[in-house]
């Protein structure tokens, strides 16, 4: 059986990439988009403009999407490439209120190759700071009207920061117009957090105070940020993790059933519930630095930037109150894993007290294709009445007909299609930044961690007198 909220084919289509020759192009972007032309997911007529400062030549721009491709995914076979890389042009000379430098006359040229008037889609791959500037020129330069603009997060900085970009955006864009990208969103596994909830009775009428004592978010990483060092001291763990991806997967588990899978339905779903955030306690985060991050290049000597938060969140609704929510993040640490767990409370009844701790765990493994894991406690075969946990996997890419769509692939053919269902809302946003606004403004003091560890040891009192399941 096959469920589906995307309706339709998008028709010509001028995809314009700002910051195309930076990092998260060449890593995520670039690589997304060759697979959707690979995959036949894209229109049938379409162009891709990358933009930036420099004056590149459309040669040497084609070379370097090629080299992208080669480090971050695969070298494609040269045919295709060939095939492919007609359409890949380049418009030097910066963008900008004051200068468009050759962006107009690239598609114009574009237009006249694809004929009519094409869908035009703006994706900003730039740091949050230049999103208003060009937002504006947008505007300015006549290439806002009818297009899609995808907006990286974090989509501003603090509550302030959000408000004053929100109305730059909207005095230039419809609301509809508006793509606030969130990988974690276009992940398999996120999908079917409310997937596998709605969809069988078994977890649907336990999802909830009365069944889950605690649920964790865990997403430690093994990487350090040295490939994008002056992005990460500007931003750290708590902007670039915490109030975008981790928020968003806690809103996927806590919202209310949604009307219907729709688009609308779901976007309003994940938003409502996080106007039940309860705006996080600084007694309740651990922020932690690496030792050594100092060091790398592009991060300021005497840096206080954190690389590791682990939060209490608590969600005053009917639902959730009373539950915490365990959230952790962090560069350099232990194990690189994206997992969501909801522990299950001890049922009473004669084997109350008896029972191995957090042994009824569901799980989902976000990172990949996917992977769903129960972890319960069973009866070890023999003679006496012994208690063990056993543990079962269901890898979402066995399943027949599999065929997984990285994140990035996910989102950006839904943001071809006009699908808006896995991007975020303006209302869901302004309510995170002031869930976060007491942690912005009132910080914890940073602790030292080892790389290699689980970061600063406070961060196992959070969890007290539980722990966490990841490293322990």
């Amino acid at each position: 059986m096959t469920t589906t909220t995307q309706q339709g084919d998008p028709g010509p289509t001028a995809f314009t990439l700002f910051g195309a020759t930076g990092d998260l192009a060449k890593r995520l972007v670039l690589p997304s988009f060759f697979r959707l032309w690979q995959e036949k997911l894209l229109p049938e007529q379409w162009v891709l403009v990358g933009s930036g400062r420099g004056d590149v030549a459309r040669e040497d721009f084609r070379g370097d999407f090629h080299r992208a491709l080669a480090e971050f995914d695969s070298a494609p076979d040269p045919k295709e490439w060939e095939a492919f890389s007609q359409r890949v042009f380049f418009a030097g000379g910066g963008f900008n209120t004051g200068s468009p430098g050759s962006l107009l006359d690239v598609l114009g040229h574009a237009r006249e190759r694809l004929g009519g008037e094409p869908q035009l889609v703006h994706y900003l791959a730039v740091p949050p700071v230049a999103f208003a500037e060009l937002t504006r020129a947008l505007g300015r330069h006549g290439l806002s009207s009818g297009a899609r603009v995808v907006y990286e997060k974090p989509f501003g900085t603090s509550a302030e920061g959000f408000r004053e970009l929100d109305e730059v955006v909207h005095s230039v864009l419809d609301e509809q117009q508006v793509y606030r990208i969130d990988h974690f969103l276009g992940k398999e596994a996120t999908q079917d957090l409310h997937l596998l909830r709605f969809a069988n009775g078994l977890f649907s009428s336990s999802w909830n105070r009365e069944c889950v004592e605690a649920v964790q978010i865990d997403v430690p990483e093994t990487l350090d940020v040295a490939n994008r060092a002056q992005f990460y001291d500007a931003t750290g763990a708590v902007l670039d993790m915490l109030v975008t991806h981790l928020f968003q997967v806690a809103a996927e588990v806590a919202m209310e059933p949604p009307a219907s899978l729709g688009s609308l339905d779901l976007q309003a779903a994940r938003e409502e519930v996080i106007g039940s955030f309860r705006p996080l306690d600084p007694a309740e985060v651990v922020l932690g630095q690496f030792d050594g991050y100092r060091n790398i290049e592009g991060v300021h000597p005497h840096s206080n930037q954190n690389t590791f938060v682990a939060a209490r969140l608590w969600i005053d609704s009917d639902r959730w109150r009373g539950v915490p929510f365990y959230l952790r993040t962090g560069k350099r640490l232990a194990v690189s894993a994206q997992r969501v767990s909801l522990i299950l409370r001890e049922p009473g009844g004669p084997l109350a007290g008896q029972l191995p701790r957090d042994g009824s765990v569901l799980s989902f493994s976000l990172a990949g294709d996917g992977e769903i894991d129960l972890s319960l406690v069973a009866k070890k075969p023999g003679a006496s009445l012994d208690l063990d946990v056993a543990h079962a996997s269901i890898p979402l890419a066995g399943l027949v007909g599999a065929d997984a769509l990285p994140p990035y692939v996910r989102l950006i053919h839904d943001l071809l299609l006009g699908d808006r269902s896995l991007f975020t809302r303006p209302d869901g946003l302004a309510a995170v930044w002031q869930v976060a606004e007491p942690l912005l403004s009132r910080p914890p003091q940073i602790q030292p961690y080892a790389p290699g560890s689980w970061g600063p040891g406070a961060a196992r009192d959070l969890v007290a007198p539980g722990s966490w399941l990841l490293g322990e």
